[in-house]
């Protein structure tokens, strides 16, 4: 059945909501993200929803309200369309670093969606020049991808003693130590036990900004 567009953005709004929490909103935080200031509107559009069949609601438990698994399905599908579309830019050919070459246009469409895609990725900046020698500058951006799947020569954010980050390749080395290890020649690596080291992500790309 056809929703209002209020019907819908209440839909969707629950529906983000389990995605990020992993349980239904309360009807105060329903009313809260929606800038509802009554709690009688969002029951009335949550009985007008579940009437269609988009929600159902058990009455015991506090947060009742759940989204058809149908519905959910075809939200978060067409939300990944989107931000994959969202993620393209225009592929326009190979550029020579040598000699010039003649340019012939090759229509297509590169997607950062397809790098990102089924993965928990972040962002930092880098600060400082330990990583030159592996091209990643000061200033640079860096996605990262949240794992602690790594191998050895993977370029890692790593957690030392529980307070201080860095950006570095990790080793596995024997007697249970790990060696983060700069790409510049003139500073030395870090060696230390592999208790004192977390892993809180793996290099995906870095991003440069000149302007």
């Amino acid at each position: 059945m056809a929703l209002t567009p209020r019907q819908k953005q209440l839909l969707d709004f629950i529906a983000d909501f389990i995605d990020e929490h992993g349980y239904s909103p309360s009807y105060e935080e329903i009313a809260r993200g929606l800038g509802l200031a009554s709690l009688a509107t969002v029951h009335k559009h949550i009985q007008a929803l579940e009437q269609k069949g988009y929600l159902a609601r058990a009455f015991n438990r506090s947060r009742s309200v759940d989204v058809s698994p149908a519905y959910l399905e075809r939200y978060r599908a067409q939300r990944q369309r989107t931000g994959a579309r969202a993620l393209e830019i225009p592929l326009e050919g190979r550029i020579a670093a040598g000699t010039p070459v003649e340019v012939y246009p090759q229509p297509e469409m590169l997607s950062l969606g397809e790098l990102v895609r089924d993965r928990e990725v972040y962002a930092l900046r880098v600060w400082g020049d330990s990583m030159v020698d592996d091209h990643i500058l000061d200033g640079d951006y860096v996605l990262i991808e949240r794992t602690q799947d790594v191998r050895n020569g993977d370029v890692v954010v790593a957690l030392v003693d529980g307070t201080e980050t860095t950006l570095k390749r990790i080793y596995f080395e024997p007697q249970g130590m790990v060696r983060l290890q700069p790409a510049n020649v003139s500073m030395r690596p870090i060696v230390l036990p592999r208790s004192r080291v977390q892993v809180q992500g793996r290099l995906l790309a870095v991003l440069r900004r000149y302007h």
